[in-house]
């Protein structure tokens, strides 16, 4: 899930905070020290957590979990830790403080808190767990394209397999235990371990829904919490998995107006002629792939990827260019296959399924995938047959260990949720849902722009200070308000804010 200036805001007038006094910790604080490779030179500390595998039995197995500090140069103005998630579930997190100095938050930000980044349970330095698969055997953590009933079949086959050895893999016994919920303790045993008693939260994509559930889990010791690009109130499950449909139906015409703007694409010169290009490509590769690789799922695929971001729709322009006209297609970014579809690490995928088949109940009738890509084919014609199909949580090898938490509105009311208008990964619908399920919990800023996150990603100076301001002062606006596409205020009568 990728600068920009910030320029104030006229403001109610400045919140006077204290910062939060850290408390006496029952478990052992981290030993600081030199990071793992990726994390390593970038100004960042390192260590470790033991945490229970299984908090139903606290006094049982234990796993680590790897965390890093950005810690804060400004004692006078330090407030206490920020708490972060880049997203996935499976997302590796321990650079992403320095990664987020890289966006260039604002310094103020960074003098406000100490800066905390996290693997995950079962990611990467922290225990991992693993599927044992190969990218022949699951290339994509999204759900492939299927053009009729028959491909719901055959793909029921292949994710069986998937599915099957996640659950005979050397991590099987860690298997029920990789939950979002479980992060969530996790986060809060890494407050108790750093002496804090509450903490901050900024988390993006999948990184809301883990925020969310903390903030039920534990309203009491949540301070600001940040989320950007909402899931929605259920997380990764069958029906947000089928928004993705809805998602890129609400982005394409970005891409389609940027298209026909730039005749030299040759992809049409309205937008409603890149539209009909696009169905007249994917029909063509269905019935005769191109010599890169490209069939009709592949491209839809690679379509949807590159709708995150706008720096990716010349490249994706391009590649329609060459498939269009039967030359190669341009190179593939660093990290992606041939065809221009991400690689994704075996630990990211298996810690990915392992989260979201766990963290609640799909369904398992392959007849139900089958009803539900005849309906979204109709609904969502881009891209609502691969989002409806089925994936291995339908043939999971355990049951979630709880119910899945429930986003209510008991709790402080101190959360953000900024939301761009036309996102492809995490639509509008679903954070709208999120909003709902918060109540007066939460305010939401909705942006005038498309493409997966919102906060730091584009020059949006609405989006930008409103964000900043609550993380640093802890000010939202009393009333849900709109940003534009050019930054200025939409919404009338939300300019007070309040803590």
């Amino acid at each position: 899930m990728t600068l920009r200036k910030a320029l104030p805001l006229v403001l109610a007038a400045a919140l006077v905070t204290a910062a939060t006094p850290a408390v006496a910790s029952t478990a052992p604080p981290p030993n600081w020290g030199s990071c793992p490779e990726e994390a390593s030179g970038l100004g960042l500390e390192c260590g470790t957590i033991e945490v229970p595998l299984d908090y139903r039995a606290p006094g049982g197995k234990t796993i680590e979990i790897a965390i890093s500090r950005l810690a804060s140069t400004k004692p006078e103005k330090r407030r206490g830790v920020l708490l972060t998630n880049t997203g996935g579930p499976g997302g590796e997190g321990l650079a992403y403080p320095a990664t987020l100095k890289k966006l260039n938050i604002p310094q103020e930000v960074l003098d406000t808190y100490d800066v905390i980044g996290m693997d995950p349970r079962g990611v990467h330095n922290s225990t991992p767990v693993t599927c044992g698969l190969s990218t022949a055997e699951h290339p994509t953590n999204i759900p492939r394209y299927a053009r009729d009933s028959a491909d719901v079949t055959t793909e029921a086959q292949r994710v069986a397999a998937v599915a099957a050895k996640c659950g005979s893999s050397a991590t099987a016994p860690l298997l029920p235990y990789m939950t979002t919920a479980n992060t969530a303790r996790d986060l809060d045993r890494v407050r108790e371990a750093l002496g804090e008693r509450k903490v901050n939260y900024f988390g993006i994509s999948y990184g809301t829904y883990l925020g969310s559930v903390y903030t039920s889990l534990f309203p009491e010791r949540s301070d600001r919490f940040l989320i950007d690009s909402a899931t929605g109130p259920g997380g990764w499950d069958a029906s947000f998995s089928r928004l993705f449909g809805q998602g890129v139906e609400d982005r394409f015409p970005d891409f389609a107006k940027f298209a026909a703007s730039k005749p030299e694409y040759g992809l049409g010169r309205t937008p409603a002629q890149v539209t009909a290009k696009y169905f007249e490509l994917a029909a063509r590769l269905d019935r005769t792939p191109s010599p890169d690789g490209y069939n009709g799922q592949v491209f839809r695929h690679v379509t949807f990827a590159e709708l995150y971001y706008d720096n990716s729709l010349p490249h994706l322009a391009e590649t329609w260019r060459a498939l269009d006209t039967g030359k190669p297609v341009p190179p593939a970014t660093s990290g992606q296959s041939s065809t221009g579809v991400p690689w994704p690490s075996d630990n990211y995928l298996a810690s990915q399924l392992h989260v979201i088949c766990n963290d609640s109940d799909w369904p398992e009738d392959v007849g139900t995938y089958r009803r539900n890509v005849a309906i979204d084919r109709f609904r969502h014609p881009l891209f609502g047959a691969a989002a409806a199909n089925i994936t291995p949580c339908a043939f999971w090898p355990s049951e979630p260990i709880e119910p899945p938490v429930k986003i209510t509105g008991r709790g402080p009311s101190n959360v953000l949720i900024v939301q761009n208008l036309r996102d492809p990964a995490t639509p509008l619908t679903g954070a709208r849902k999120l909003r709902e399920a918060f109540g007066d919990r939460a305010r939401m800023v909705t942006v005038d722009q498309g493409g997966h996150l919102a906060y730091l990603f584009k020059d949006n100076e609405c989006a930008n200070d409103l964000a900043t301001e609550f993380l640093v002062t802890g000010a939202r606006p009393r009333h849900d308000l709109a940003c534009g596409s050019q930054g200025q205020v939409r919404s009338a009568g939300s300019a007070p804010l309040s803590k």
